[in-house]
């Protein structure tokens, strides 16, 4: 008996990473020469209460599993052992790559309801079995990405560090998290393997573990200070957070001497807006008015947006739960929808989930300071005023250029964020206007015509 064929070494990289449905429907497909170009589009349908916009990310992932779509020999032997399909499938999936076209909103884009962020043109078995996980990789970066461009205008000017790793559903949730919050504004991460992969600046500091390992918690400072000196900073809330400030006033000098300087001190419970201000109190009268103050626990934007405008003495903010798992909107209402098949626009109607057809394209007007004003949606091939959005990253399977790299992102995604209207940077309720043009809703009332022909009894 042979042994089975290796497992890929990362499974989500797999095509097999899929609802089962979309394997059913690929044998149908097949067996109905249904393999003629398909165009799909992923957008949102509507925000959830709390956003008044969104930010797109996760492309980067998304193109990476379209150029490396192919099943391994451990994945091929799976289904042909599995018995669910027919030989058909076994051979198809055995020739399987990407050779479709791809545009796409860039990261660190801001976008809103109704607007497609990236449309898929491929065989349609092909463009049908790569739903799920497309939908997997930008839902949740794009969702990470938006809480954290909040929580960069709740707190301008101020470090914002990843916490989440430990609190993320899963490790890729993680990684993706600290990835899609840097390119929204944040510092850096305490991710370690982020920082391998994509050179994101890490930061950490210590556990209170680690001072209830000792007797004493000067000494805990003092172990700390001389072993892990450089951007040295320490918790200062295990016991009595006034008092340990003091002891970091004692400390100082004798570390200073050493060549040790402390960089900052952290907050992690209790009134953070009184305890930062007593705690910046007792630094500046010891003579200690450089040393800074980290802020984190439990904080989301509503928080730190409250401690900056009471101006507390706050120098930057560890968020963690409420950042990797958006708290507040766990989930966004989005849809990676047919929208053409063999050249005919397809619509769908259902209640509270009709989708507009065909290919379309996003353009965005701005006032003279630059401000977005309002966008349209419209067909491809419409000229409305405004800058166009969805540009063209793949074509017959290959990229069409090199990606922008990860500071080049979070350039974008900077001047998006200074182009929101004043409401939104406010995070303050604001209805952003999206039109939908007329050749597209003349487009859907031609699609509607059709399909009330094909209803209609025989």
């Amino acid at each position: 008996m042979t042994d089975p064929p290796p497992v890929r070494p990362d499974p989500a990289a797999s095509p097999l990473l899929t609802d089962l449905y979309q394997l059913n429907m690929l044998e149908a497909y097949l067996d109905h020469g249904f393999t003629e170009p398909a165009v799909f589009e992923f957008f949102v349908r509507r925000l959830p209460p709390s956003r008044g916009f969104l930010m797109a990310a996760g492309l980067e992932q998304a193109l990476g599993f379209l150029e490396a779509l192919a099943p391994s020999p451990a994945e091929l032997d799976w289904l042909e052992r599995s018995g669910r399909f027919s030989r058909r499938v076994l051979d198809w999936f055995a020739e399987l790559r990407f050779s479709g076209d791809v545009d796409a909103m860039p990261e660190g884009a801001v976008f809103f309801r109704d607007e497609p962020i990236l449309r898929v043109v491929a065989p349609l078995p092909v463009a049908q079995l790569v739903e799920t996980r497309l939908i997997n990789i930008l839902h949740f970066q794009s969702l990470v990405a938006s809480k954290a461009a909040r929580m960069v205008l709740a707190a301008p000017g101020r470090t914002l560090v990843d916490f989440g790793l430990r609190r993320a559903h899963g490790s890729e949730a993680g990684l993706f998290a600290a990835r899609a919050s840097y390119l929204a504004g944040f510092t850096g991460t305490a991710t370690t393997l982020a920082g391998m992969l994509w050179d994101i600046p890490l930061f950490g500091t210590m556990a209170h573990s680690f001072v209830q390992a000792f007797e004493d918690e000067t000494a805990a400072f003092e172990a700390f200070a001389r072993s892990r000196p450089e951007g040295l900073t320490l918790l200062i809330d295990t016991y009595d957070t006034e008092a340990a400030a003091r002891k970091v006033v004692a400390l100082a000098p004798r570390l200073a001497a050493a060549g040790v300087k402390v960089r900052g001190v952290r907050l992690d419970s209790g009134d953070l807006l009184a305890l930062s201000r007593s705690v910046r109190g007792i630094l500046d009268a010891g003579g200690l008015s450089d040393i800074t103050i980290f802020a984190s626990g439990g904080l989301d934007e509503g928080d730190l947006q409250a401690l900056v405008r009471a101006g507390a003495p706050i120098d930057g903010f560890g968020v963690g739960t409420s950042l990797t798992t958006s708290s507040d909107a766990p989930g966004l209402d989005c849809a990676y929808k047919l929208q053409e098949y063999a050249g005919v626009p397809r619509r769908k109607l259902s209640t509270g989930k009709a989708t507009w057809p065909g290919r379309k394209q996003v353009w965005r007007s701005v006032d003279a300071r630059g401000r977005m004003r309002g966008d349209v949606v419209s067909t491809l091939h419409d000229r409305p005023l405004g800058e166009p959005l969805l540009q063209p990253v793949m074509r017959q399977g290959r990229r069409t250029g090199p990606p922008p790299s990860l500071p080049e992102i979070r350039a974008r995604a900077a001047r998006e964020l200074a182009a929101l209207p004043e409401p939104l940077r406010a995070l303050e309720p604001h209805d952003y206007p999206v039109r939908i043009a007329e050749p597209l809703t003349r487009l859907a009332a031609e699609v509607d015509r059709r399909l009330a022909k094909q209803v209609q009894p025989s």
